[in-house]
């Protein structure tokens, strides 16, 4: 049987499922985690229980070799939601807002918005901070509620006048580098509040195919959590990542700078002996994440929606605690890009299945247009991953591409990982992940055929930098941006 003919049989299955659900048109469940690394069941890894995300992964396909486009929130996010990679379009870094840049750029949210769906958001879809989310994107949206806002009453409501678990270490910038458990229930956190407002969302009668967004912030700095997932993760239980002496020496200049970005914290950190709690203080937040997700699929799954709704669930990036000597994200290599990626359509994919081919994130625009039988709007740089979800083993060239700040870039094949820095930073650097999973022996030079291979992947220009938020004068009420003279 012809791919073609294959995949016709796979959308007629789909749509054909469509019409004993509540509408022939098929909604989109998508769930996003905040910071969340490779650290789940389904991918392999026991440092925490994941027991909802699992079997999320098992309704469907997990793809095991995906990939963020940007180790660092906003251009990640910016790259997911428009399409378009940061060499695109010049937003590379968290100082660059979306829209004024590109007024006319229609994200995905917004592409579904115009193509007929109610579309719904909550918690954190874009990047968080002021200017990032249009209220024209949606339909309805839930702010979102950090528990950072919710720590002053926290501490108030137990007669303390302070606000930060980390007193003995200095304070950071934006009050974000402090961790520690909360005596208070999953649905009173931040993240609960929104979980609880797409739960009532499933509950009503919807009039039209949606497009449902559910952001949760979890477990993104600050790592706070519920205290009983503390409890069940003693303290003495928690093994430190390696951090292998002189793994930074065959590392080139580009490479170094990267993994020098917030060595101060790493380094403030273990001078207070306080890195086995920081990385308890995270996975108490995977925890706490999985179990909303449980709630959600809960709510999903008593909801007329069960059988007509394409679930997606994504990381933005991954996170780092002293592996090559690096704190948090920021970097090139895998703890930084390789992420959680699952997607459940009816009638289409096989539950349980498992794929390991490379795919990056900005596959999700044209996939799900695609899939909700839209036409797939012209210069998207995301390549549709339709196929794999019919074929997940099915042979597959392209790469997951990775970009983080002008001209520098990460190539994930099957097997290797390729990465070059721009000229100023300069250096290559090439893996072979099925050897060598912790990316300790840098091999370029030693196979230069395959660096060859891998480069002809590499953009012919990069995008000059969008202007940064300095340019511009926000009105928040207004949500309106001026050039600053």
């Amino acid at each position: 049987m012809s791919y073609c003919h294959t995949f016709l049989v796979a959308v007629l299955c789909f749509f054909s499922v469509q019409a004993s659900g509540a509408a022939q048109t098929p909604n989109v469940l998508m769930i996003i985690v905040d910071d969340m690394n490779d650290w789940v069941g389904c991918l392999g890894s026991d440092r925490v229980p994941t027991a909802n995300i699992d079997a999320l992964a098992e309704r469907g396909l997990l793809f095991t070799n995906a990939h963020a486009p940007s180790p660092k929130c906003a251009p990640s996010r910016a790259a997911i939601l428009t399409g378009r990679r940061a060499s695109t379009t010049g937003l590379y870094s968290n100082s660059h807002w979306w829209r004024p840049a590109y007024p006319d750029l229609v994200t995905l949210p917004q592409y579904f918005k115009n193509h007929g769906y109610h579309v719904a958001g909550g918690g954190k879809v874009h990047h968080h901070t002021d200017g990032f989310n249009p209220p024209d994107q949606w339909d309805d949206y839930f702010d979102l509620i950090t528990d950072q806002d919710l720590m002053v009453d926290y501490f108030k409501d137990r007669g303390e006048d302070r606000r930060f678990f980390t007193d003995k270490m200095p304070r950071h910038p934006n009050d974000s580098l402090d961790w520690g458990p909360m005596e208070v229930d999953d649905m009173e956190m931040g993240d609960g509040h929104t979980v609880r407002w797409a739960s009532e969302f499933l509950a009503r009668e919807q009039e039209k195919p949606f497009f449902l967004a559910v952001g949760l912030f979890q477990p993104h700095l600050p790592f706070y959590a519920p205290k009983k997932y503390f409890d069940k993760l003693p303290l003495e239980n928690v093994e430190l990542p390696i951090n292998k002496p002189g793994d930074l020496d065959d590392i080139p200049p580009g490479g170094q700078e990267m993994a020098a970005h917030r060595r101060k914290d790493l380094r403030m950190i273990e001078q207070h002996d306080d890195l086995r709690r920081c990385l308890q203080s995270y996975l108490a937040g995977i925890a706490h994440a999985d179990a909303l997700i449980g709630i959600l699929m809960d709510a999903f799954d008593k909801s007329a929606y069960h059988n007509n709704t394409i679930i997606v669930l994504w990381s933005d990036h991954g996170y780092a605690f002293g592996e090559k000597d690096h704190f948090a994200k920021n970097t090139l290599w895998e703890r930084s890009t390789h992420v959680p990626f699952i997607m459940a359509v009816p009638g289409m994919t096989t539950p349980g299945s498992r794929s390991s081919r490379p795919v990056d994130l900005t596959c999700l625009y044209p996939t799900l247009v695609r899939l909700c039988d839209l036409p797939v709007p012209a210069g998207l740089d995301g390549g549709d991953i339709t196929p794999l979800l019919q074929e997940p083993d099915m042979p597959w060239e392209r790469p997951a591409i990775i970009d983080f700040l002008s001209g520098n870039r990460a190539i994930r094949t099957e097997h290797w990982r390729y990465i070059h820095y721009d000229k100023a930073r300069a250096g290559e650097e090439l893996y072979n992940l099925q050897s060598d999973p912790e990316e300790w022996h840098n091999l370029i030079g030693r196979f230069p055929e395959k660096a060859n291979e891998l480069k002809a992947w590499l953009p012919r220009s990069y995008a000059d930098a969008a202007p940064t938020k300095k340019a511009y004068s926000f009105d928040e009420d207004t949500y309106t941006w001026r050039p600053r003279k």
